[in-house]
């Protein structure tokens, strides 16, 4: 077995454990320290004391406020191995406000750009919003590190003679919080000396083919250390970025609300004029005029309003709590630092925890974890306390990150998973292309922070565990054992029956994934063979069942003067004609026009006045009645065809084969077509998925979460209704036709025979299993099991 070597002593150890006695009485294992750290308890016992104790005011009107905040200042530099000659301190709202703050107010001249890398938080991304340079360009990580060695010289405070007067800047994460990599800071000095070493990246934005002047222009780094600094220690005498970004709560724990924006006197230089200013960042301002004029003190021009002068205060309390439950020590004949020993604490861990998972494996041989990381965990100056995976079944399936959250849960174990709004290093570490994303985000309609897990047995997202100074070696052993017990001593139906039970314990969110199984998504009849769909869709709509299929589902169809039935591949326009019932009528509307025509729902009704005709479906003779002059008129000015009527069907028709004779109405092969939402989604067209749903014209609309799954069943129960499964649908060039506008697309069916080896089946053909009662209804949101 790996070893462990705890960092602290075994009083260090019970002191800190002192501190967090509520994770025990909880019941609780807390491993999501990358989210936030937690507070110790004498920390805010102590906040608290010092609010009862003090008389903390607005520090515009209180001398001891501003005294404590100055101090606060003191500390952060301290704690960062820096003073107020090389680093302002502004107060922000958290990491995100600070990078906003660099966006609105970073001077790019007329030729700067901006640069970011691909694995970062979604707030780097927000940037973009707020920037004016002159092109936005992703960088990928080795972009930027490239130069490695190479980049090792500081430029302490200064930069190389600029050829233009214009900025870029280039903005990249010092730890990933997906993957826990650590970016080598040894690129910043290269950068702000030589620029970028493998070229500006990937162009987002700005007019391309145009030449790009940048390469004369000076660059600027914004260091977005929300993830590195909560567990390790950054030198800024050692590495100058002319920004940094940071949340106190990510070290502290408590108080939330309060982080910091840090600006080198270079960077400040390459700020510009304010576009907003609020109240105590001026000397003064003109209501009747446009003059005001901005304070003297940097940090003062950017902290808008009054600070959030209790919690400033309050990081006192949160510097000595970690100086003292972490204290420097003597270790390796030198004095580590606080932060030093906690790096190499949580360091440990994680290394601990990635070697046991690598150990894990199913009877076969299948290795139950799949790990991301870029250069393993040998190297504490690479890799942080953060461990990313996805568990495989013996098959080398993916389990979804949503299930393996719902199992940790119920056993008091809190994780993350999904991308840790870090979408960048989700498409790198699970080898996500363009195409899939644009499948998972814009066509499966997934969004951060949700329990979409599994796409065609392909993972949107992973587990994450992350570690703070508190965190214990038994922590992660009740993780690994969850795992082992779980899913390699458990079978999987076992498995997901438990948390079925235990549902309600949950998380509202992970309640819902919990109980989420393929479901009836939406109904669509057809009352007009042909015609557009009528929709029931929405959780409880439901719709009636008869002896052939769903009330009114191609119950009608057009005919020529000939008598035989029209088609889309006949007359791709008739997909224009919808369908409504109102009251007791059918009615039918071209397209969005205001001219509608009505026919009785009552087939009592419509034989008083009706002639009877026959025609044919696939070749079997069809009984109907004619439905008169005005209908046909209406029909045939509309699609251009003289001498059209419309047929309703008068006579039961049976199925032509199969084990058990079906009624039938005016479908071509038997009651009920099925589609999987997934099997659509897979065919990544450039329309939207509801689009290319309809395409297919089924009746039954689900999604398994995986292509194709449908082409195995047998039988299903939908609801209280069961279903004999007659096949696949072998499809023709009526799914070509676009259902909203009749133009024809005929890379439909080259795409699905490209999918399946030549074959031309998509969805599959079902039928009502017959049952004594003939008042069953299907339902949306009925639960779809497979049998």
């Amino acid at each position: 077995m790996p070893s462990y070597q705890a960092e602290y002593s075994v009083d260090e150890q019970a002191a800190i454990d002192k501190e967090f006695t509520r994770l025990a009485n909880n019941k609780s294992i807390y491993l999501d320290h990358a989210g936030t750290t937690l507070y110790a308890e004498s920390q805010v016992a102590a906040a608290a004391e010092q609010l009862q104790r003090d008389v903390i005011c607005n520090p515009h009107t209180c001398r001891l406020t501003g005294d404590y905040v100055d101090q606060v200042r003191y500390k952060v530099l301290e704690f960062f191995n820096t003073n107020e000659q090389d680093y302002h301190v502004i107060f922000t709202a958290n990491a995100t406000a600070a990078l906003s703050l660099v966006a609105e107010n970073f001077d790019f001249g007329t030729s700067g750009n901006f640069h970011y890398c691909q694995e970062n938080h979604t707030s780097v991304l927000g940037m973009r919003e707020r920037v004016q340079p002159r092109a936005i360009y992703m960088l990928k990580e080795e972009q930027i590190s490239g130069r490695g060695a190479a980049s090792v010289a500081s430029v302490n405070g200064s930069s190389k003679p600029a050829a233009s007067l214009d900025n870029s800047l280039v903005t990249f994460s010092a730890q990933c919080n997906f993957s826990g990599y650590k970016m080598p800071l040894e690129a910043i000095a290269g950068i702000q000396q030589h620029g970028l070493p493998h070229g500006p990246g990937k162009r987002i934005y700005g007019e391309a083919g145009v030449a790009d002047p940048s390469h004369d222009n000076n660059f600027y780094v914004c260091l977005d250390a929300a993830s590195f600094v909560a567990t390790n220690p950054l030198d800024l005498q050692r590495y100058q970025p002319d920004y940094v970004c940071f949340s106190f709560y990510k070290i502290f724990g408590y108080p939330t609300g309060v982080g910091a924006l840090l600006v080198s006197r270079r960077g400040a230089e390459a700020f510009g004029k304010r576009r907003f200013f609020g109240g105590g960042t001026i000397n003064y301002a003109y209501p009747h005029a446009m003059d005001h004029q901005l304070r003297e003190v940097f940090h003062q021009r950017y902290e808008d309003g009054t600070l959030p002068f209790l919690s400033i205060v309050g990081l006192l309390e949160g510097f000595r709590t970690l100086e003292r439950l972490v204290p420097r020590s003597k270790r390796d004949g030198g004095g580590v630092a606080t932060m030093e020993r906690i790096s190499r604490h949580v360091h440990g861990l994680a290394q601990y925890v990635e070697q046991q998972l690598r150990e894990l494996k199913h009877p076969n041989g299948q290795h139950l974890i799949e790990l991301y990381n870029r250069v393993g965990y040998e190297e504490r100056s690479r890799q942080g306390g953060i461990v990313a995976f996805n568990v495989r079944t013996d098959t080398g399936a993916f389990v979804g990150f949503g299930e393996v959250a719902c199992v940790a849960a119920l056993q008091g174990i809190l994780l993350r998973t999904g991308c840790f709004c870090n979408i960048g290093a989700c498409q790198r570490y699970l080898q996500l292309d363009d195409a899939l994303m644009d499948a998972i985000y814009k066509r499966a309609g997934r969004i951060c922070g949700d329990y979409f897990d599994l796409i065609d047995g392909q993972p949107t997202g992973a587990v994450r565990v992350s570690f703070g100074y508190m965190t214990r070696r038994e922590d992660v052993d009740e993780l690994l054992k969850m795992l082992r017990l779980s899913y390699l001593a458990t079978r999987p139906q076992q498995r997901l029956q438990l948390i079925e039970q235990q549902a309600d314990e949950l998380p509202k969110a992970l309640k819902e994934r919990a109980q989420r199984r393929p479901q009836l998504l939406q109904l669509a009849i057809y009352p007009v063979k042909s015609c557009a769909a009528l929709k029931i869709e929405g959780g409880g709509a439901n719709w009636p069942l008869t002896a052939q299929g769903l009330q009114y589902d191609r119950e009608w169809m057009i005919v020529d003067m000939n008598g035989m039935a029209i088609t889309q591949k006949r007359c791709t326009e008739l997909c224009l004609i919808k369908p409504h019932i109102w009251d007791d009528q059918l009615v039918l509307q071209f397209g969005d026009s205001s001219s509608t025509v009505s026919l009785p729902l009552s087939l009592s009704d419509q034989a008083e006045n009706s002639s009877r005709c026959r025609s044919k479906v696939c070749r079997q003779p069809v009984e109907g009645l004619d439905c008169g002059d005005e209908v046909a008129q209406w029909l045939s000015g509309y699609l251009g065809m003289e001498g059209l009527r419309l047929l309703r069907q008068s006579s039961r028709r049976s199925s032509p084969s199969g084990e058990q004779q079906q009624q039938l109405s005016l479908v071509n092969q038997a009651q009920f077509l099925l589609v999987n939402r997934s099997s659509v989604r897979s065919l990544l067209f450039e329309e939207s998925l509801d689009e290319t749903v309809d395409r297919f014209r089924a009746n039954i609309i689900i999604d398994t979460g995986t292509a194709f799954e449908e082409l195995s069943y047998k039988q299903l129960t939908i609801g209280q209704v069961q279903f004999q499964v007659e096949g696949p649908c072998q499809r023709c060039d009526m799914i070509c036709i676009n259902q909203r506008t009749g133009e024809r697309s005929p890379e439909t069916l080259t795409t699905i025979s490209r999918l399946q080896s030549g074959k031309m089946r998509f969805g599959i053909y079902i039928s009502r299993i017959s049952t004594a009662n003939s008042k069953d209804q299907l339902t949306c949101g009925d639960v779809v099991l497979v049998t």
